[in-house]
């Protein structure tokens, strides 16, 4: 059974007049982690708040774990955890006191909501936090705390909005590992981000939106697949010309570097020509960054 189905979903802010999604169709396999990959107002949120039961769609028609949002969301909301994007901790609480109280109030025991909090403090290396405040703990750590909560719960699919926004670099990765445990336990996770890296690292599959529509979707492989140049060369302190390098293949300017996108041949000799010339050269495949791009600025167009 897929854990999500949607067909012709959109959304209307009626009082904003603003149509943040427009007939999404997708599905979602369970087990898998999959990724909405969009800028800032793309609708990801809402497709996500949709499924999450907190909001109704305008048009269309969508189920969660078997279960029509519009006609049961109880029975959804019971298997389902959710990370909201501005979601806050209580200031006087602990990360301990946080699980803890999130599964006594999901219906669990005292003996294994403890042992549960425990298993998952400790998974999200908290344990030297594990006592103190919320009010006292960094930004980051508060976005642990909050993705504990939701991880500690047996729900069956895990929601989760922009979990990494804002974190360094070593946070992000621990928390990509948690994601990639709870998979491995048959949990599915439906993730939103505008990290392209994060989209790219974890998924299983991927749907790229952009204004409330689908652009795209697939695994990143498949998505890869729309790029006909195979290698990007980027090139600092160039003394080429741009004109010298649409001869290689397709240019995209960045600040103060030149991208080629191009094919293997091509980019290994210019990467060579280049640094003759003294600049400094990156080679490397392209990426699902290099399709965004190229997708999101076509349609930005």
């Amino acid at each position: 059974m897929n854990v999500i189905e949607a067909v012709s979903l959109s959304k209307i802010y009626h009082r904003s007049r603003t149509q943040a999604l427009s007939d999404i169709t997708l599905t979602i396999g369970r087990g898998e982690i999959f990724t909405l990959l969009g800028r800032n107002g793309a609708g990801k949120t809402t497709f996500l708040r949709i499924a999450a039961t907190q909001l109704m769609p305008s048009k269309g028609r969508i189920s969660v774990l078997g279960h029509d949002v519009r006609d049961e969301p109880l029975q959804i909301r019971s298997k389902i955890a959710v990370v909201p994007q501005e979601g806050s901790t209580i200031g006087p609480l602990t990360p301990w006191d946080h699980v803890y109280l999130t599964l006594l109030a999901r219906g669990m025991s005292r003996n294994q909501a403890h042992e549960r909090s425990e298993k998952t403090i400790e998974r999200l290396e908290l344990t030297e936090y594990r006592n103190q405040p919320a009010d006292s703990l960094s930004g980051g750590l508060k976005q642990r705390v909050r993705v504990a909560m939701a991880v500690a719960t047996d729900a069956e699919l895990i929601f989760l909005d922009e979990p990494t926004l804002g974190l360094d670099a070593v946070t992000r990765r621990r928390i990509w590992g948690v994601l990639n445990e709870i998979q491995k336990e048959g949990r599915s996770i439906l993730l939103t981000t505008h990290y392209i890296d994060e989209a790219e690292i974890l998924s299983n599959n991927v749907a790229i939106i952009d204004h409330g529509k689908m652009v795209l979707s697939g695994s990143p492989a498949e998505l890869l697949r729309n790029v006909k140049e195979h290698v990007r060369v980027d090139i600092v302190g160039s003394t080429f010309s741009e004109e010298e390098l649409n001869n290689y293949g397709r240019v995209v300017k960045l600040a103060e570097r030149f991208r080629v996108l191009t094919d293997d041949r091509l980019g290994r000799e210019l990467a060579d020509e280049a640094l003759k010339r003294g600049s400094d050269v990156g080679l490397a495949r392209v990426s699902l960054e290099d399709l965004f791009v190229d997708l999101v600025g076509r349609a930005e167009e």
